[in-house]
């Protein structure tokens, strides 16, 4: 009996760490999106990603 105690106080903890971890990750990952999201469409990324897109079209034009 005193094992099963133990094992579910520990299931217990590691349940309320998750909730708590879950919470505070879903704040920094909506920073870190929103951080992409700009970065990604800024428009001097917009160009380069562009010239990198031709350049491998082309390069793969002239692998295959």
């Amino acid at each position: 009996m005193r094992k099963f105690i133990v094992i579910l106080l520990i299931v217990g903890a590691a349940s309320a760490a998750y909730v708590a971890g879950t919470k505070a990750g879903r704040s920094k990952y909506r920073k870190i999106r929103s951080a992409a999201d700009a970065v990604w469409s800024d428009p001097e990324v917009k160009k380069l990603r562009k010239r990198v897109e031709k350049r491998v079209k082309k390069a793969v034009r002239s692998v295959g």
